[in-house]
């Protein structure tokens, strides 16, 4: 079996530091065992994806060093592969017609739920039949995923991993109300027809991957990817990097004329490749490439670290 990872980013805005280097541990982990790159487009949010973004991001990956072997494969006209996946979920009574609003779900709500996570569905809706989808008509509707079990993993990172994907957020949705298909199905759906064997990605994801494992055995995908949560990169208040966080998105600092070199040799500081940030292309790290220094915790940019960028 020929080993695939994968580049996914979303075109939703410019590329910052902390994509860079996600992208950056997920090009050399693949490139050290000789798999392939699969440059793939995220693009199914389509009210957030900005034109001029997808051509940005290839631009900012290919000057980053960061090449790929196929790709870029978009999601929007992969429809069809999806939509085919919810009517296997349907046929096995998997998944039920949703009515319920971010509100309604918000209020039924009585417990704390883990940041950037919706609360638990309380079950609302759980009652319905697939086949009830067809008697609404007065309303949109989502479809949720039925979860009957946890899915613990093994992070290629982080080790053994035990969330209950009942207590995280519950039945989960998998069609969204706009008659398009959610991330957890899209990304399950793309990885095994592209034949991914390992999947790196920030920790922030790390309570998705029991719900895309569900997935993968609803679907009854035999083959699934190993999955390394790397720590993110936040900024000096403490939030993952993000618009808000300008002065380290790639492009002012391309069109700074900083080298990508000087970029990457500070990403590889960062993940204790190097002793300290100095310049050095993508492919110049692969014999330095270990995941066993990786730092375990988020790194926190500051201004001082920020303005040692271009720095060589």
């Amino acid at each position: 079996m020929t080993a695939r990872s994968r580049l996914a980013p979303s075109p939703t805005g410019g590329q910052h530091l902390g994509n860079a280097r996600t992208f950056l541990i997920a090009w050399l982990s693949a490139r050290c065992q000789g798999a392939r790159v699969t440059l793939r487009l995220e693009d199914i949010d389509s009210p957030r994806v900005k034109p001029d973004a997808v051509s940005q991001l290839a631009d900012d990956l290919a000057w980053l060093g960061l090449d790929w072997d196929d790709g870029p494969v978009a999601q929007v006209p992969r429809l069809p592969l999806y939509r085919l996946a919810l009517e296997q979920l349907r046929r096995r009574e998997l998944v039920y017609p949703c009515t319920c609003t971010r509100t309604d779900i918000a209020h039924a709500a009585s417990a704390p739920h883990l940041e950037h996570e919706a609360p638990a569905y309380p079950g609302t809706c759980a009652h319905r039949r697939s086949a009830d989808a067809d008697a609404i008509t007065d309303r949109p509707f989502a479809w949720r995923f039925r979860v009957t079990e946890s899915a613990d993993f093994v992070d290629g990172f982080r080790g053994p991993v035990s969330i209950d994907p009942r207590v995280v957020g519950g039945d989960f949705v998998v069609w969204k109300s706009a008659d398009t298909p959610a991330y957890q199905l899209a990304v399950v759906v793309d990885d095994a027809d592209m034949g991914v064997t390992e999947v790196v990605r920030g920790d922030d994801l790390i309570p998705s991957t029991p719900r895309q494992l569900l997935l993968y055995r609803a679907l009854g995908l035999a083959l699934e990817p190993t999955y390394y949560h790397v720590p993110l990169v936040r900024g000096p208040d403490g939030k993952r990097l993000a618009k808000r966080h300008g002065e380290a998105r790639l492009l002012p600092l391309r069109q700074a004329g900083v080298r990508p070199e000087s970029v990457v040799g500070f990403l590889a500081w960062t993940c204790g490749w190097l002793a300290r940030p100095r310049d050095i292309s993508a492919r110049e790290l692969l014999p330095l490439f270990r995941w066993d220094v990786i730092p375990k915790s988020d790194f926190v940019l500051t201004p001082e670290s920020l303005a040692s960028v271009g720095g060589s």
